[in-house]
């Protein structure tokens, strides 16, 4: 297993490295290496997760370290889904990174884990994991895309025809990219704290504790329901819609890590943050 986990670190190295060179040349071939390389880190990073799942028949989030893992995974999935869709080669000089620096991180936590909890093993507590994950890598990848938003921005408001603006796509493909990016991860979002809802009154007998996690997962909820109400009733888009993007991408973090590391709760004690 170790072995595995150090070759989906290489594959998403190798990948990060020819989408970096993808962004400075321009070549397709790197793109194709790029994307084939980060086939090849997902597949393998698919078959340790389930090897994980068929070895102990939990779902793989007992510690920070396999948390991490399913995040990397879960972004690698949602990028390669959101370049099929809009053929966004260039997101992946956010996408191949965002993994790679997600492994390394989860391969220097321990991976060893206490007392097994029939929590792991609870199908809504799976459904709620994996929606939430793969809402978590939709906003992610919003946020890179509202990053390179305001690149090309910036670039047109100049007139400054570099770098960038040579290599980004136009504005309205990212801006739909990455409306495209917040609708699919609200759903998920949504999805899994309606799953998070139930597995709580099977578990604790209410659907809500006022947990920190489940506070600032509603936040998290609100800020990107505000942000998609605004686009629909008001007509938000580009510069405002990146922005928000990001800064609801910075509320996630927090609930994510900040959260676990700095309040305590059921769900830090469940994941051994």
């Amino acid at each position: 297993m170790e072995n595995l986990i150090y070759a989906v670190i290489s594959l998403y190295l190798l990948s990060t490295a020819c989408y970096l060179a993808y962004l400075f040349f321009q070549k397709e071939i790197l793109h194709r290496f790029g994307y084939y390389i980060l086939m090849a880190g997902l597949l393998c990073h698919s078959i340790s997760i389930i090897t994980i799942y068929i070895r102990t028949g939990l779902m793989p989030v007992r510690n920070l370290s396999e948390t991490l893992s399913l995040s990397a995974w879960a972004v690698a999935v949602v990028f390669i889904a959101v370049r099929h869709r809009f053929k966004l080669k260039i997101l992946g000089i956010f996408a191949a990174p965002a993994a790679l620096a997600l492994m390394i991180a989860a391969s220097q936590f321990p991976r060893h884990t206490g007392p097994t909890k029939e929590i792991f093993s609870s199908f809504w507590f799976i459904f709620h994991v994996v929606s939430v994950f793969i809402g978590d890598a939709a906003f992610a990848l919003a946020c890179g895309v509202g990053i390179l938003y305001l690149l090309q921005e910036l670039a047109i408001k100049h007139k400054a025809r570099g770098f960038f603006f040579r290599r980004l796509p136009s504005l309205e493909r990212l801006d739909s990219a990455g409306y495209a990016c917040i609708v699919v991860g609200f759903t998920f979002l949504t999805a899994g704290l309606i799953g998070g809802f139930i597995y709580a009154k099977s578990v604790w007998g209410r659907f809500w504790s006022w947990d920190p996690k489940e506070v600032w997962s509603a936040v998290t909820w609100l800020v990107y329901a505000a942000l998609l109400h605004e686009r629909l009733a008001v007509g938000w888009r580009g510069r405002r819609a990146a922005i928000l993007s990001i800064i609801g991408f910075a509320v996630l973090l927090f609930t994510f890590f900040g959260v676990n590391f700095f309040l305590k709760g059921h769900h830090g004690e469940f994941t051994r943050f």
